[in-house]
């Protein structure tokens, strides 16, 4: 029995040693990309890189004040567009559809578009709002991104509209509020935490996408005004500068990488506060 024990607790301790270390290569990983940007993009970081276009081919200096503000723009849009779908979508599917078939082929089709790969959804947009046009526009841009982030919404926002307990749905309703009113009023009030949570985490999922924006924004030099001219953003700005033949362009390209990646950070960071402080009230 003794030696049973003994070879029990051996193993648990294996294990539990494995379990540590691949943890910690997987934290390992994030933070040797943020120090391998920092390296070699922090010094590029400044006032300029803020607040100045891109300079001409052959001069150094200059920033991409143009593509952060286009990001912006673009990430504005596709919110407008992704959110209030997959939204509602969530409300009918964790309100309406039950288990039915259509509320399993719903769920299926977003789970689908959720593994689509986002050049296709490049091409899709560029199809739909580019060539009929004749021109790359910051709308097709958002246009795409919102397509990507109406599942990411929908399935997210469901789990937690799903969440809510019976009781307050079955309290409202025996107070006499009809179910719009109870939808509006109860259900989506005491899940506005997550909900918001599944919006930054889809916008997170979105920022550094480039693919589907070289195929529906493009990229722009200058400042872009409106939104229906092709804009600068900085995924883009950042494939552009990276195979470019310039050392100062690649020094900017990891300055780019860094700014990004701090922004999904940041966002990922605030979703999960977001998320743990709701965690936290309902308890």
């Amino acid at each position: 029995m003794n030696a049973r024990l003994r070879w029990r607790k051996l193993l648990s301790g294996f294990m539990l040693s494995v379990t540590g270390v691949c943890a910690i290569v997987a934290v390992s990983v994030l933070f040797f990309i943020l120090g391998y940007l920092v390296f070699h993009g922090g010094s590029s970081i400044n006032w300029a890189f803020f607040t100045k276009l891109p300079t001409p081919v052959g001069e150094t200096g200059g920033g991409m004040a143009n593509a952060i503000v286009g990001t912006a723009k673009l990430l504005l849009l596709a919110v407008l567009v992704g959110v209030p779908i997959g939204f509602l979508g969530a409300i009918y599917l964790a309100e309406f559809s039950g288990n039915g078939m259509i509320a399993f082929v719903v769920r299926y089709s977003a789970d689908l578009l959720n593994g689509v790969p986002s050049i296709v959804i490049g091409i899709f947009a560029y199809t739909l709002l580019v060539l009929p046009f004749k021109h790359f526009s910051t709308i097709a841009g958002g246009f795409a991104l919102g397509l990507m982030m109406v599942p990411i919404t929908l399935r997210s926002a469901e789990e937690f509209l799903r969440a809510v307990p019976k009781a307050l749905r079955e309290g409202a309703m025996a107070l006499g509020a009809s179910k719009t009113r109870m939808i509006a009023t109860v259900v989506v009030p005491a899940a506005y935490r997550g909900i918001m949570t599944a919006v930054l985490l889809a916008l997170a999922r979105v920022a550094g996408e480039t693919a589907p924006l070289l195929f529906t924004a493009f990229s722009n030099r200058f400042w872009s005004h409106g939104w229906n001219e092709p804009i600068a953003s900085l995924p883009v700005m950042i494939f552009t500068y990276a195979i470019a033949p310039y050392e100062d362009w690649h020094r900017q390209a990891w300055a780019a990488g860094l700014v990004l990646l701090a922004l999904i950070l940041i966002v990922n960071i605030f979703a999960r506060a977001i998320l743990s402080r709701g965690a936290a009230v309902s308890r």
